[in-house]
């Protein structure tokens, strides 16, 4: 048996409902759990490196001031609340550039009490599982996110991002070949890159989903709902890619679909 997390991320106050319900409705009608990375107080004037807004706040809804918590958008959380096939992961604070690539110990710390408080103020139970902006951390944030949740999920683990502390079993990690490996009660996973991607060909991605999945035990399969609607407007043929995916996915009896919280250390091996 094989597992499968399906990690959506950027939900934040400026995501449209209906963009999910587009999106995620054939997951949810089949039983099948799908986890957001909400972002808590979204920053609303992040920029890309080419200068544009990034994209979860260009295919929003728009919003005021500098910083918007999760719970403005009420018809969303309330959207949220009522389908409990979503669960909710941690997905920064502010979403900054690298905002979890900090050394600072006292920020780290500031970011992730506000974070998990924005969300308890939109009426989610304290989230289980981390993802940070970017998928960047520093040893600093790596640590602590690490402290505070029971699952840690990234693209990538880097010696010198590594807590010293961590590197046997970073070394025995890596002696393994393994995508996900585990410090204290804390389970790091890494997933093999953003497969449902808008940057990448239509016509391969369906079969290099399937290929991750048969790669290993555990995959988390990482996707972003503003890359199907760029502009404000959907792109059917990718979205159609993403409900193969999921009717794969309920049509394969070999195959669990689970949400970060029902993780355990015996899905790594």
């Amino acid at each position: 048996m094989r597992t499968v997390v399906i990690r959506d991320d950027d939900t934040n106050a400026l995501t449209p409902p209906e963009y999910l319900e587009r999106l995620y409705r054939p997951f949810l009608a089949r039983g099948l759990p799908v986890n957001l990375a909400v972002i808590p107080e979204v920053k609303t004037s992040v920029l890309r490196p080419d200068g544009r807004r990034e994209g979860f706040i260009s295919a929003g809804l728009g919003g005021e001031g500098p910083t918007v918590p999760i719970a403005k958008n009420r018809q969303l959380v309330e959207y949220l609340r009522t389908n409990r096939g979503y669960h909710v992961a941690q997905h920064g604070c502010h979403h900054d550039y690298f905002e979890f690539d900090l050394a600072d110990r006292a920020e780290v710390i500031r970011r992730l009490a506000l974070g998990e408080r924005r969300l308890q103020e939109a009426g989610f139970a304290p989230a289980r599982a981390f993802v940070a902006p970017y998928d960047r951390f520093s040893r600093v944030g790596l640590e602590l996110t690490a402290r505070r949740f029971d699952v840690v999920s990234t693209g990538w683990f880097e010696w010198r991002r590594v807590p010293p502390k961590w590197w046997p079993r970073y070394v025995w990690h890596k002696a393994r070949r393994g995508h996900h490996w585990q410090v204290g009660p804390s389970l790091l996973l890494r997933h093999p890159g953003c497969i449902l991607s808008c940057e990448r060909s239509y016509d391969s991605m369906f079969e290099k989903v399937k290929a991750a999945v048969a790669s290993q035990p555990l995959t988390v399969i990482v996707t972003h709902w503003w890359e199907y609607f760029r502009d404000r407007q959907p792109d059917d043929p990718f979205i159609a890619v993403l409900h193969r995916v999921g009717q794969w996915l309920a049509d394969s009896p070999d195959i669990n679909v689970v949400p970060f919280a029902d993780l355990r250390p015996a899905h790594l091996r």
